[in-house]
């Protein structure tokens, strides 16, 4: 079985593309990648904030410094399947991630997520985080991952299609449904390195004017329900 990785730091650059970028872009990439150990994933993420949703108020502004707190799965977890509690945090354009695993039935009915953290060397860092927000689940955000990595350089590049949000049921077993928040055409493009982009891939980007974007999946899906909130306030 493969270890399960917990710690991660990289570089990682975002592209909001076409469905026509991609298919030609691909044509490119399966050169140079191949597929990933998990190449086809169903993922299902449960975002945590405080109450007024300071911390992706706070991502919106573009700051140096920015932080995420987040539940995920990579299918919908019956109760003794593994689910990862994450602390994402970037700065100054590189991405430093900190998880724990456990099962999903030792969350299941607890409202406060800190007191199933187990004893671990990632623990303190998260529990402080914790203990500074006091998050609280804010929103679901789900979405399908195509996942490829390189042949013979260290980089991984994600895909990812059909996403969705939901403010209220924020929980896995409720299944996949809620606001759709690209158009049918579009994907998110997940760019993922230790440092450098391989030269190959730098001309095939430029080649297909495919540019960088500061697309936050989360911070689209906030967006989206302030509008909605809006429209039936007005």
């Amino acid at each position: 079985m493969k270890a399960i990785q917990n710690i991660f730091q990289r570089v990682e650059k975002k592209y909001l593309i076409t469905e026509d970028q991609y298919s030609e872009l691909y044509k490119i990439l399966k050169k140079h990648m191949e597929n990933d150990s998990f190449t086809h994933t169903d993922i299902h993420n449960i975002y945590f904030d405080t109450e007024d949703f300071q911390l992706i108020r706070t991502s919106m502004d573009k700051p140096k410094y920015k932080e995420k707190i987040r539940l995920r799965s990579y299918s919908i977890p019956n109760k003794d399947d593994t689910v990862f509690l994450e602390l994402k945090k970037k700065f100054d354009g590189i991405v430093h991630k900190r998880r724990i695993a456990f099962n999903y039935d030792e969350i299941l009915n607890l409202n406060d997520i800190r007191a199933c953290i187990p004893e671990t060397q990632i623990r303190r860092e998260l529990k402080w985080t914790l203990d500074f927000y006091r998050p609280v689940p804010k929103m679901y955000i789900g979405y399908e991952r195509f996942s490829l990595k390189g042949i013979e350089e260290d980089i991984r590049i994600t895909f990812d299609t059909n996403l969705y949000y939901r403010k209220d049921n924020l929980n896995f077993i409720e299944g996949r449904f809620g606001e759709m928040i690209l158009q049918n055409n579009q994907l998110i493009m997940e760019i993922k390195t230790l440092g450098g982009m391989p030269l190959w891939l730098v001309h095939a980007l430029n080649q297909h004017n495919i540019l960088p974007s500061s697309f936050s999946k989360y911070g689209a899906a906030y967006k989206q329900y302030l509008q909605e909130r809006r429209k039936h306030c007005a």
